[in-house]
């Protein structure tokens, strides 16, 4: 009897130190990034990455500024930004003050405006 108080105790504690966005969603997403031609450098905040096709895992909290270069080609930037998505905001309420907390904490119920980049590069 002593234990499944103690399991229904934790389950408890656990469903109320967590938020929907942070369960479902996560704090990060995956981002494709493209180029017209293929094989543009990667430059993500200023640090190079890899070059195109490629994927990234990136938090979704922040916004990152994204710069494909390809020799003979003017580079482009495009800026990732995210918004916050007023579905996890609404459940979170409905849940209480702590899934608010947690998902604005942890930054999970944001998601990027962009999750496959397409660029064509230009001369």
């Amino acid at each position: 009897m002593k234990k499944s108080i103690s399991i229904l105790i934790i389950f408890s504690l656990f469903l109320l130190s967590t938020s929907c966005a942070t369960l479902f969603k996560g704090t990060t997403e995956e981002v494709n990034l493209n180029s017209n031609p293929v094989g543009a450098e990667i430059w993500i905040d200023g640090k190079l990455m890899g070059k195109t096709p490629i994927a990234f895992t990136l938090e979704s909290k922040k916004t990152y500024v994204i710069e494909f270069r390809l020799p003979g080609y003017e580079p482009r930037t495009v800026n990732l930004t995210h918004h916050i998505g007023a579905g996890w905001i609404i459940l979170d309420v409905l849940g209480g003050l702590i899934p608010v907390v947690i998902d604005a904490v942890t930054g999970a119920w944001y998601s990027f405006d962009e999750k496959n980049v397409n660029i064509q590069l230009g001369r």
